[in-house]
């Protein structure tokens, strides 16, 4: 029998909303035979680009054999293969581990790109996460729980850069997380809780880094969300100086534009 030639695709569903898919994804789920998702994560909604004869299968109940195994047995028979991740497949997705099984099996893949919650969420707040003067690095992270971190990335060290910070997967250690962010970006200083960003469900809650744990408590928040924290989003409000870039400076020379 000829071997099956066709790429197994790694695809981002994005945040949620379907329409912030990638043409790219979209694609591969319309031609793809079978589509295991992460059902736990990515919404069925984004399934509404599948083909006609498209199966899809949940991967939320199944371990990383049983997910080989279904993407081994499909791509034996000739099929094409998607398994999609929610927001971007480098961010938490636990891809490496399933592309190396593959490779073992010489199984090809590739990995197409999504939009991650936290650039849907500063959509959404209208934020800029880099602004000049203020702040230009954004650290992407979580807080250690069942999974841990290494002593390098503790949450208490990243935290003392004072940057704009997106914090995943934390929902379950809000006390943790509002000691950490207080002693290092103050008690009143503004943060942000992104609430199942993109989907119908989807709420942008602002509170005082103090008072995060009660804003998660009293909104019932518990999961699928993560908290933004940095001048930045204090900017976003309207609370903060605005410092021009050097970009648009009439003032400012670049390879494109002379200064006036």
């Amino acid at each position: 029998m000829e071997k099956n030639k066709k790429k197994v695709v790694f695809a981002g569903a994005g945040p949620g909303d379907p329409e912030l898919m990638t043409i790219k994804s979209m694609k591969a789920i319309q031609e793809a035979d079978l589509v295991i998702y992460a059902g736990s994560l990515v919404p069925e909604a984004v399934l509404c680009w599948k083909g006609e004869q498209t199966r899809t299968v949940s991967s939320a109940d199944m371990n990383l054999d049983q997910i080989i195994d279904m993407i081994c047995q499909a791509h034996g028979e000739g099929k094409r293969v998607v398994r999609l991740h929610t927001g971007d497949p480098s961010m938490y997705g636990a891809i490496f581990e399933q592309i190396r099984e593959l490779e073992k099996l010489d199984i090809p893949c590739r990995v197409l790109p999504g939009v991650t919650a936290a650039f849907a969420a500063s959509a959404k707040m209208k934020m800029e996460f880099t602004l000049p003067e203020v702040t230009q690095t954004l650290i992407l992270t979580r807080i250690a729980g069942r999974t841990p971190v290494p002593d390098t990335e503790d949450l208490d060290r990243l935290a003392a850069h004072g940057s704009s910070m997106a914090i995943y997967l934390s929902m379950a250690h809000t006390e943790k997380v509002q000691t950490i962010l207080k002693k290092h970006y103050g008690k009143d200083s503004t943060c942000a809780v992104a609430y199942k960003v993109s989907h119908p469900e989807e709420k942008i809650l602002y509170c005082k880094t103090g008072e995060l744990t009660r804003t998660c408590q009293e909104n019932d928040i518990t999961r699928h969300a993560l908290i933004l924290v940095g001048r930045a989003v204090e900017a976003s409000m309207g609370n903060s100086e605005l410092i021009k870039s050097k970009l648009y400076d009439p003032g400012f020379s670049h390879g494109y534009r002379k200064s006036e």
